[in-house]
């Protein structure tokens, strides 16, 4: 069997790894790649969002399934395409991945089936968006690009000049592209936040297990928004009851609701969701595997992924009884330094070895490159050192230790991935 992944991340690393432990023993390609993928999978000079080329690489491989695990080509389309030429697929169609791809379709969508989220208003003028700034005249309030932005697409002001001048980034400078063509603006929502992935066949619904992410650059939760400094699995507050009343009030609806539209998603449904007071909320959804949530989910996973991804696509999920490992595991992500803003890349990474791992972790890389046998740094987030243990406690102490044996200049992490779980378990 031949299995081809789409992308180029740690993410993408995390399922090639796991696909690698399956008993069918798959021939694994991944495109683009990177420089720790190449040392598992055969890498491919194809860009992600290159839909033409994809189906090209996948029709001269011959491939039996794609995993298509990025945002970007799911909402353009690349799962339809690839079904189209009689191609297996691990992804949800482009008219699913709306659900990620526009935020004021989620929005409204929940509207309508009264699926619990933040009070909104979405607009495409923005002097509109700034008038009902100003009318509401709470916060902090939320605003929200449209479109896909690399997870950086929210904004939470605390001032009505802030609220403003994210109406301006966004609407009128267009950071994010045609992203902020549109803008949500919502409710500020308060309570842990949590992070629920899904494999659904668009008849039953399977949550994996919860995690936390941690998005700001700095420790104590400061600094600007990153794509993910660092998680933990699972999430001590969500409990058992909390995780029931999610499938009641969330997950089924929600896998009902995209029936309902005529857009049946298959695939990874990513539930990130916000404990309330009042209950708990969906903040957003993603078509896909959540980086780097992967990254400490799916090394929990005791059943074969390839056995749930064929269940996924013949619709057969209920008759899989997916099984987890028990502990905890800790993920801690190696940054470039000045990231997520200006950084420099080319940096020679050094205690890793030969396959790109070290010793008491799992090395899943995000951005580097081979240069010979050197390992160089090609991004903002670097590598994710994630270990399991028997708690979460174990899980971190060894994810750290093994952090503090790779080093490269200018390498920055968060030293507090963990501390408010370890904290809510008391």
């Amino acid at each position: 069997m031949k299995i081809l992944v789409v992308g180029g991340g740690g993410r993408e690393h995390a399922i090639i790894m796991k696909l690698a432990e399956s008993p069918r023993h798959p021939e694994l390609h991944c495109a683009p790649g990177n420089g720790g993928i190449a040392k598992y999978a055969a890498c491919h000079p194809v860009k992600a969002t290159d839909l033409d080329g994809m189906l090209k690489l996948a029709k001269e491989l011959a491939v039996d399934w794609v995993f298509v695990a990025p945002d970007d080509p799911l909402v353009l389309g690349m799962g339809d395409l690839l079904r189209e030429n009689g191609f297996k697929v691990f992804g949800p169609s482009k008219a699913a991945a709306i659900i990620e791809g526009s935020k004021v379709f989620s929005k409204n969508l929940m509207k309508k089936y009264g699926i619990p989220t933040a009070k909104y208003e979405t607009f495409t003028d923005p002097a509109a968006a700034i008038a009902y700034i100003k009318e509401q005249d709470t916060y902090p309030t939320v605003v929200k690009a449209d479109g896909l932005a690399l997870g950086k697409g929210v904004i939470i002001a605390q001032s009505e000049d802030e609220a403003v001048e994210a109406i301006h980034i966004i609407m009128e400078d267009k950071v994010f592209g045609e992203s902020g063509a549109n803008v949500v603006i919502e409710e500020f929502l308060t309570g842990p936040e949590v992070s629920v992935l899904a494999f659904t066949d668009g008849e039953s619904i399977a949550p994996m297990i919860s995690s936390m992410d941690h998005k700001r650059a700095l420790d104590g939760d400061r600094g600007k928004n990153t794509g993910g400094m660092g998680t933990i699995a699972p999430n001590p507050y969500y409990t058992k009851e909390i995780a029931e009343q999610c499938m009641r009030e969330i997950f089924l609806p929600t896998m009902h609701a995209m029936n309902g539209e005529n857009r049946t998603f298959r695939g990874c449904l990513y539930f990130g969701l916000m404990l309330t007071p009042n209950g708990p909320k969906v903040i957003e959804y993603n078509c896909r595997f959540g980086d780097p949530e992967t990254q400490v989910v799916l090394p929990m996973l005791k059943t074969d992924l390839l056995d749930i991804m064929e269940a996924t696509e013949n619709e057969s999920l209920n008759d899989l009884s997916i099984q987890w490992k028990e502990g905890a595991c800790a993920c801690v992500i190696l940054a470039s330094g000045g990231y997520p803003e200006k950084y420099e890349s080319g940096k020679e990474i050094s205690g890793l070895n030969e396959k790109g791992q070290c010793e008491g972790a799992a090395v899943y890389h995000a951005g580097t490159k081979l240069d010979g046998d050197r390992f160089l740094t090609a991004g903002g987030r670097v590598l994710g050192v994630t270990a399991s243990g028997t708690s979460l406690k174990s899980a971190l102490n060894a994810a750290y230790a093994a952090a503090e044996t790779i080093t490269f200049e200018g390498v920055h992490y968060r030293k507090d991935i963990g501390k408010r779980a370890l904290a809510a378990k008391g």
